[in-house]
């Protein structure tokens, strides 16, 4: 495995507290991605069609591991996106034996540079770059317990860099909680396959995405509700057919994932 710099560690100058809080929230997130025993075989199964063998992945939003391993599994060299130094620190203990994943502990954006990230102690999966999602999401009740407060000033890189840097990914995964629109702001070329979270109170975020990914080509999109790794739209829609689908959701609809497959045709 190969790790890119080591940011310095803000939560060393936490108190006790907030320590553990977030021994908390790290523990939390390592049973919902870890311990699970039938959900290993299910996500090599979902991500079967997507992650080839020899293929390369981008995960952007890496948080505890469990899609780096699973692409593993299916052959796929991995490069591991995560700016919390909890999670990289976690991802060099799972893959430091593993010379096809790289870690890269920055976020990605638009443009490169520097920002702070906004951390949750107890739910640390749900850190993010965007305070106006924070704000947003505040107000919707799955995220009403949620408390973020200011953690490190991050690297942001872009996609068209990694892609420069290790080549065109077969599949990206984008979970960064509000910055997908501006994380694809960042791709300047089509790539065949990538994912990217949509919630129904901000559904307007998931359209910026399509709207994105349709100046770089014609996608067919799916979708996958919560973590049943399960597409529910037998043969895809295109870009106005998932737009019609957002638009319909109730607001209190259940997140989840939308899928987009480059329709090189």
């Amino acid at each position: 495995m190969t790790v890119v710099q080591d940011p310095v560690d803000p939560h060393a100058r936490l108190s006790i507290g907030a320590r553990v809080r977030r021994a908390a929230g790290m523990a939390r997130s390592l049973a919902i991605y870890h311990a699970i025993p039938w959900r290993p075989a299910q996500l090599r199964r979902f991500y079967t069609p997507f992650v080839p063998p020899g293929g390369l992945a981008f995960d952007v939003g890496a948080h505890a591991g469990n899609r780096v391993r699973a692409w593993r599994a299916l052959g796929a060299r991995v490069v591991a996106i995560e700016p919390q130094p909890d999670f990289v620190r976690l991802l060099e203990r799972l893959f430091g034996a593993d010379e096809s994943v790289v870690v890269l502990p920055i976020a990605l954006g638009a443009a490169p540079g520097h920002a702070p990230l906004l951390v949750s102690e107890r739910t640390p999966t749900v850190s993010t770059l965007s305070p106006d999602w924070a704000s947003r999401a505040a107000a919707v009740t799955s995220f009403r317990r949620v408390r973020w407060s200011t953690g490190p000033t991050v690297e942001v890189s872009t996609l068209d860099a990694l892609i420069a840097r290790h080549g065109r990914p077969d599949f990206v995964k984008i979970d960064v909680e509000g910055m997908e629109p501006q994380v694809l702001a960042g791709l300047s070329q089509p790539v065949p396959a990538l994912s990217f979270e949509y919630l129904a109170p901000m559904r307007d975020l998931a359209l910026a995405c399509i709207d994105r990914l349709e100046t770089l080509g014609r996608y067919r999109y799916d979708v996958s509700i919560g973590e049943r790794l399960r597409l529910i739209q037998p043969g895809g829609l295109d870009a106005a057919g998932m737009r019609d689908w957002l638009a319909a959701l109730a607001p209190d609809a259940p997140s989840g994932d939308i899928h987009a497959r480059w329709s090189r045709a």
